[in-house]
């Protein structure tokens, strides 16, 4: 996988499309301080009423959620999380250039959108989590958005040493369902950042030997593990395998740097990460940075 270019960065008056592309909203509130956070950056957020849109558990029909994808908007920001977003890639999806910003279930839209070879995808804050940013964590995104570098992120040295490659992140569960599917970007020498949120560590055991087994793990150029919030503990308390254990012995034999804790994923300070964009990963040092 080699570099891809970075996406025009925004400019003040740029227009902002929400997207609901998962689980229906269930607190409009926070959806409106993450678009004030847009706002005071110059940004132009549509009217619409997303927070409206129900279909059972989703936030509208997949028609309704896949319309969103089809904004004119140079920035379109995902909602929420949940579920439901890799039901919209069963359809053909004319991603067109700029950004997309979310985590969690947004990973399949990510994925999908860097296979395809666009630029412009953020894991990174959503719109009803964005209001809650501490303050170094909003201006991350803000550099992302129009073209700054932000600094390096710092995490737990694991060792391995220090590679350069692409830089891939991913909510775990999501993307272990995309393996096998047309939507899984190229993994040879990439940096692949891990998160999530309430999976036991025998779950996390089972979908980190899936990747081995699909060889998938073996291709990368350096793994980093973002937080894992509420992933602590076994259903069953006799289970003493803790997640360190899990995390530590499925890439202990891949020879590769590995950086353990760094500020990614369910929590409040969820730094923004450029899919696709070159980035170092040093295991001796913990650290993270991005190759202008």
């Amino acid at each position: 996988m080699s570099a891809m270019q970075t996406a025009i960065p925004l400019r003040p008056g740029d227009t902002v499309a929400t997207v609901a592309p998962s689980s229906a909203l269930e607190d409009d509130q926070r959806l409106q301080e993450g678009l004030a956070v847009l706002r005071g950056w110059g940004l132009c957020p549509l009217e619409q009423n997303v927070s409206a849109r129900r279909w059972g558990h989703l936030a509208g029909t997949d028609q309704e959620r896949f319309s969103d994808l089809c904004h004119e908007a140079p920035l379109l920001a995902c909602a929420r999380g949940g579920w439901g977003s890799a039901r919209l890639l069963e359809r053909s999806i004319r991603w067109k250039p700029g950004w997309l910003l979310g985590f969690s279930d947004i990973t399949s839209l990510l994925w999908s959108r860097l296979k395809a070879g666009l630029a412009g995808g953020i894991h990174g804050p959503l719109l009803t989590t964005l209001g809650a940013e501490p303050a170094w964590s909003q201006e991350r995104l803000r550099q992302l958005l129009f073209g700054e570098t932000p600094p390096a992120l710092k995490g737990e040295p694991r060792g391995g040493g220090q590679t350069t490659g692409p830089l891939i992140a991913a909510n775990l569960t999501v993307a272990s369902h995309l393996l096998g599917s047309d939507h899984v970007p190229e993994l040879q020498g990439a940096i692949l950042i891990l998160e999530d949120v309430g999976e036991a560590p025998y779950r996390i055991d089972r979908m980190l030997t899936h990747w081995r087994l699909c060889g998938a793990l073996q291709q990368l150029g350096g793994i980093g593990f973002g937080q894992f919030e509420g992933c602590d503990r076994n259903l069953d308390d006799l289970l003493t395998t803790t997640l360190e254990a899990v995390l530590d012995e499925r890439t202990a034999d891949l020879n590769i740097p590995v950086v353990k804790n760094l500020p990614v994923g369910h929590i409040c300070g969820n730094a923004a990460l450029p899919m696709g964009q070159l980035a170092c990963l040093d295991g001796n040092l913990g650290s993270l940075s991005l190759v202008a």
